[in-house]
């Protein structure tokens, strides 16, 4: 079993042919050994989904490390070009990498469309190019890529696939991003990467170069509290989520939201101090960033 950084940089397992069952025991490793906390999801989960989630999980974490874990952008925008073009051939019938030969069964069984995962890989293809948001619709266009198709995916698999419990799955997925993005401000800027808006930083007078300075000012916590007040709304927008669903879908959803919310609430109680320790939550308050994990892991990375 190999991880995908190791995985593209061996000839013998780019050219081998898997047989379903190896392409669903790998997803199933990738799924439960990469990260410890999609350990916790498989327990939140009906067991009949399980394989599902592993399978859909293996195309994000795949599309995760081809996007961070290759050192070199161009590289990486090479290689998510080429995971891409699997997709495609997955859905006109051709496939031959295990995560694929494995997803298609999952999309078949569930009328997965495709659009959400090529949403996903156009927002790892962003992360090698974009590192600052201007305006606040900079930052929710992100989202709308990185993490709603997620809830999408989520929904798709549980049974549901109207537009109005989408739309309300899209307020909460955004939410859950902005959650993890807030938390990790310093984390992002080792990487030179800066989601606050820009224009919420010139707002209240702060900058850039304070805040790679480590400049701990009333503007900046000025910043985050406005920052943190509208991700709260946007929380609060996609609740109504959580009574138009199944009652176990329903149960994980308020865990989803009350876990970011969570988080939002350990950044106001550090004075909006986000340039030090990251907010300290316990591993049960986790379980409400699980949804946005299967993306995003740099929280369980950092964790």
């Amino acid at each position: 079993m190999l991880l995908p950084k190791d995985f593209v940089n061996s000839p013998e397992a780019l050219s081998r042919r898997y047989t379903p069952a190896e392409a669903t025991a790998y997803t199933h490793w990738l799924a439960t050994h990469h990260y410890e906390n999609f350990h916790v999801v498989s327990f939140l989960l009906p067991k009949r989904l399980h394989q599902d989630f592993y399978n859909v999980y293996s195309f994000c974490r795949w599309s995760d490390d081809l996007g961070d874990e290759m050192g070199d952008k161009q590289e990486s925008l090479r290689l998510l070009g080429w995971w891409r073009g699997e997709l495609h051939k997955m859905y006109s019938g051709e496939v031959v990498h295990p995560v694929f030969i494995a997803l298609r069964e999952t999309v078949a069984r569930h009328s997965l469309p495709q659009e959400p995962f090529d949403d996903l890989i156009t927002a790892f293809e962003r992360d090698q190019v974009i590192t600052r948001f201007p305006t606040y619709e900079d930052v929710f266009d992100y989202c709308k890529y990185s993490a709603n198709p997620v809830g999408r995916l989520v929904l798709y698999l549980c049974g549901y696939s109207d537009q109005e419990r989408q739309r309300l799955s899209d307020y909460t997925c955004t939410a859950l991003q902005l959650a993890n993005f807030w938390q990790d401000v310093a984390v992002d800027m080792q990487i030179d990467r800066v989601y606050i808006p820009l224009e919420a930083i010139d707002r209240h007078r702060y900058s850039l170069d304070s805040l790679f300075a480590h400049r701990e000012t009333p503007e900046l916590r000025a910043v985050m509290k406005e920052v943190v007040d509208r991700t709260r709304d946007l929380f609060h927008q996609g609740l109504p989520l959580v009574g138009m669903v199944n009652k176990r879908l329903s149960l994980d959803l308020d865990l989803f939201s009350r876990g970011g919310l969570r988080v939002l609430d350990k950044i106001e109680q550090q004075n909006y101090n986000v340039l030090g320790r990251r907010p300290a939550i316990s591993k049960m308050e986790r379980v409400g960033l699980l949804l946005s994990s299967l993306v995003r892991v740099t929280f369980s990375k950092a964790a």
